[in-house]
């Protein structure tokens, strides 16, 4: 066969699955997934069939069934599964080729009822019953967010959305902190796997970097069960990207952004290429395949025509351009196919790419601390690439899938820093920053039913890359006297006579591989009469990793004294030309040694044994326990400092009373565990501008142990709504906390175990609609909803040194968080607002040292507001997203007459500004179609 024959009969295939597609989009269909509705377990060969005919299907490994090809009309299915009631809905309404999805819930049979006793409902009747259920059969406390709420948000990002999840903050606009507890207490999972730290100097998952419209639901686990990761104690945040689709679509989305502070404003950038719009750096930014090694560096040995050559091979285009601010520019592209073959198989495909570039500015920075009064302005280049690529097969009742997230963010930083320091010199300090970030996952995932009734197999194969990159990032002081201050003739003189990590290039490679698996085996028996769930499971997770640092830079050697005089004195785009490297007045330099660079591995191995119990109508326990042996080695070029290996027994016991059909009360207790990253054990020291210190490692830290507690009550007064009160308290043992060594004008900030620390809190959560108001259809459109966290924490500060705070709140805590909102529909749902409010309490930063208390953020109001609608026959959308309205200014400072508030000027005793700046007010404007 030669080649053309063969692409003919591609080609023909290709045409006779679309045109099979386009034919399916003709016809409507029934599809859902079916539970049971006491533990909200999906149940495996439910036959479900349209009255009065043939046509049916059996639910697959997910509990799902697709009725397809389905003429316009009103439908009646009949359920039935052995053990179970059948049940029959009426009023099922399939019109114009529409996809319609029912989830169904089943109860057992009791011994009291006949066999052929059938349960009727409507088609509304069952959606209200089914998310009756899944509010209701949680195996944890738990709170989450839907693909559909987060439509109806403004929220671009994963980071975005998680700050409207009760409990939940957001550091740095893409850190979460659950309970008031940081990042390092906190675990993330993507489709049923573990997420790395993405960053190279803590424990931390980048939320901002998983666009939202990937996304089909987020679940924050506040409390444990034996399936979980055990690395947690606020929260497991699980991530499940989208699946096989309803029905085939293909959508394309297109917006554009304001910033207040930002947008058509002067711009100060270094020059760009069409990869940095991509989100790529090409290059010319990285050291050179031959650049001298640290080691003939250090021995200064170089010669002179050597050392010239590798001073030119330096990124040394440090021009800047002035340009006008472009808007936020956002697109979106997502296509999915779903084939129903005549055997009952599914085939589903679900691809996206999203792509997303920003201009933003901070203009007017304070940036205070001992001997430094600065004000920065920061020019920020962001580019976001993202895609998804989803595949599943599901065959009899077995399902196989293959998922796949890329994500890559590259931001370039300039930043223009002037002030005093000392209180006798004036500085002019200029720093080029380049951060490209990416983060690859592929996941396999099997899910199979093994022999009769509800036994289930899954197992899962993962693999991820992290990459961290941060090539020539490049910081130059300039000074003059304070006194010279109006004198014109007296010019600013470069640091560069000598090199230290505050003035020097830093070119860094952080690149990280995690391979894990699992597999887990689930029946169910009766128990005492009760039914029950058996649930087994093994797993490993091994995480490799490879970091590099050099510290690099052009040292001034000429002894002319005005010849110094006139270099140092020359711009920043000037100061290392090439010409000036041939001259010889310059040598390579480098600072750091050995232990800036480190690799690192781990291997974790765990098991665990769960039963999920029924006592009764009424009562239901989750218990059993998880085992974890864990091993970690940090290693410099020349040897292993540490090499740490622990096994815990964490147990568990979750209780749900059902109080009534619409109430439960929960109570739990469960023990989980906190290790140090990589970065918190390695002794490398890096430099952090924007912090004005070192960050240093603590190769002796110990894992911490958590004790939890929980207590929640929960009513659902109709489906969709929500009241719930909750209690907490955790204990910790050899908690891991961040400290600041002040003793010195450039702060150390490092890590310690506490042998003690505490946390405990109470959480309300309220969703409802407001018909109770009037019956008018304004009120039976609007929903209001709103949840408060109040927490309270203690830490004692370690003994070793004086510090000012003796005990004092865990680093990130905040005392309260409140989310509040209001949702309004109107025009038959083509027309929606969403106004949301965000507030949390005042926090700290970063912890006292033995000269300055700590650092505390400053509550602000965050009001943001959505308004949606939908054209074309409402295949289009309109959205119209107004992001920090108030924009009031993020601020962080030292509380030094300890008021607990933000008080002006040290001046006049009140309090001083470490840092502070104003985000700006987001305008965006985007249009979304649906083929």
């Amino acid at each position: 066969m030669n080649l053309l024959t063969t692409l003919k009969r591609t080609a023909l295939t290709v045409l006779v699955l679309f045109l099979s597609i386009a034919s399916y989009a003709q016809t409507g269909k029934i599809s859902g997934v079916v539970s049971d509705k006491k533990t909200g377990e999906t149940l495996i060969g439910v036959s479900v069939k349209i009255a009065g005919t043939n046509k049916g299907i059996s639910t697959d490994v997910d509990g799902r069934y697709n009725l397809t090809a389905l003429a316009s009309g009103k439908y009646t299915l009949q359920i039935s599964y052995v053990g179970y009631s059948t049940k029959e809905i009426t009023d099922i309404d399939v019109t114009g080729g529409k996809a319609v999805t029912l989830n169904v819930v089943l109860e057992e049979s009791s011994s009291l009822k006949l066999n052929d006793v059938v349960i009727r409902a409507t088609f509304k009747q069952e959606s209200v019953n089914s998310l009756y259920a899944q509010q209701k059969n949680s195996s944890v406390i738990s709170d989450g967010i839907s693909s559909d709420q987060i439509k109806k948000s403004p929220d671009r990002n994963t980071s975005d959305v998680l700050k409207r999840v009760s409990g939940a903050t957001i550091q740095d606009n893409k850190f979460v902190i659950v309970r008031g507890l940081s990042d390092r207490y906190n675990t993330a999972t993507l489709d049923n796997s573990t997420l790395p730290s993405t960053e190279a100097n803590k424990k931390a998952f980048s939320f901002d970097i998983v666009p939202s419209n990937l996304v089909d639901k987020i679940t924050i686990s506040k409390t444990a069960t034996p399936d979980l990761p055990a690395d947690f104690a606020g929260g497991a945040v699980q991530i499940v990207t989208k699946d096989i689709p309803e029905q085939n679509f293909l959508s394309f989305g297109v917006g554009y952004g304001y910033n207040s502070q930002s947008t058509f404003k002067d711009f100060l950038a270094t020059k760009k290429n069409a990869v940095n719009y991509l989100g790529f750096e090409d290059g010319s930014k990285q050291l050179a395949e031959n650049f001298p090694t640290s080691e003939q560096v250090a021995k200064g040995t170089l010669s002179n025509s050597k050392n010239i050559a590798a001073l030119k091979s330096l990124p040394n285009d440090l021009s800047v351009r002035n340009r006008s601010a472009l808007p936020t520019q956002n697109y979106q592209l997502s296509l999915g196919r779903v084939k129903h073959f005549e055997n009952g198989n599914t085939f589903g495909a679900l691809i996206s790419g999203t792509y997303r570039n920003s201009q933003n500015i901070n203009q007017d920075v304070e940036r205070n601390f001992y001997v430094y009064n600065y004000t920065d302005n920061q020019y920020k280049f962001s580019t976001n690439l993202g895609g998804l690529a989803n595949f599943a097969y599901t065959f009899g009742k077995n399902k196989i899938s293959f998922k796949n997230i890329y994500n890559r963010n590259y931001d370039d930083t300039y930043a223009v820093r002037t002030g005093i320091k000392d209180g006798n010199s004036l500085n002019q300090f200029y720093a080029y920053d380049i951060m490209q970030k990416s983060l690859f996952k592929t996941t396999f995932e099997g899910d199979h039913q093994i022999g009769e009734g509800n036994n289930k197999l899954k197992w899962t194969a993962s693999y991820s890359n992290i990459g961290n990159n941060q090539p020539n990032q490049l910081k130059i002081n300039y000074t003059k006297p304070l006194a010279a201050q109006n004198d014109p003739s007296v010019l600013y003189q470069a640091n560069i006579t000598s090199l230290g990590k505050d003035n020097t290039r830093l070119f860094s490679d952080l690149n990280e591989d995690i391979y894990g698996g699992d597999v887990n085996y689930s029946t169910p028996f009766k128990l005492f009469d009760a039914s029950t769930i058996f649930k087994v499971g093994l797993g490993s997770q091994y995480r490799d990793r490879k970091f590099t640092a050099r510290f690099i830079g052009a040292e001034l050697i000429t002894n002319n004294p005005d010849l110094q005089t006139q270099i140092r004195s020359l711009p920043v785009d000037q100061i290392f030309s090439q010409s000036l490297f041939e001259s010889g007045v310059y040598r390579l330099a480098e600072v750091g040694g050995e232990l800036d660079s480190y690799s690192a591995n781990s291997f974790t191995n765990y098991g665990y044994l769960m039963l999920d119990q029924k006592f009764g109508e009424k009562l239901r326990a989750v218990y059993g326990a998880r085992v974890e042996s864990y091993n970690v080695k940090v290693m410099s070029i020349s040897k292993t400092y540490v090499d740490d290996s622990q096994t815990d027994i964490l147990p568990s016991l979750n209780l749900t009373y059902s109080l009534t059909d619409k109430a439960n009360l929960r109570a739990s207790y469960y023990r989980t565990l906190a290790r140090p990253e990589f970065r918190e054990l390695s002794l490398s020291s890096y430099y952090d501008y924007e912090l004005l210190g070192n960050i240093t490692g603590n190769p002796n830290l110990k894992r911490s142990l958590i004790d939890n507690a929980d207590i929640r009550y929960e009513i659902y007064p109709e489906a969709g709504q929500l009241f719930s009160i909750s209690a907490f308290y955790k204990h910790f043992t050899n908690a891991i906390e961040s400290y600041r060594y002040d003793v010195l004008s450039t702060p150390d900030v490092s890590f310690f175990n506490t042998p003690k620390a505490y946390t405990y809190g109470l959480e309300l959560e309220a969703r409802k609609n407001l018909k109770f108001v009037s019956e008018s259809n304004f009120f039976k459109n609007t929903t209001a909803y709103f949840n408060l966290s109040l927490i309270k924490s203690k830490v004692t500060n370690p003994t070793d040194q004086n510090y000012i705070d003796k005990t004092r709140p865990m680093v990130g805590q905040s005392p309260y968080v409140l989310n509040a909102g209001l949702q309004h529909s109107a025009l038959d749902n083509r027309l929606n607002f969403n106004i949301l409010y965000n507030k949390i309490g005042r926090r700290i930063v970063q912890a006292s040292g033995i000269n300055f208390p700590s650092t505390w953020e400053n509550p602000r109001d965050v009001l943001d507001l959505q308004v949606s609608y939908k054209v074309l026959k409402t295949k289009g959308e309109i959205k119209l997203n107004a992001g920090d309205i108030l924009n009031q200014r993020s601020l962080i400072y030292f509380d030094y007459n300890g008021d607990k508030k933000y008080n002006g000027s040290v001046g006049n005793g009140g309090d001083e500004t470490f840092s502070s700046y104003k985000p700006g007010t987001n305008i965006s404007l985007s249009f979304n179609y649906t083929f």
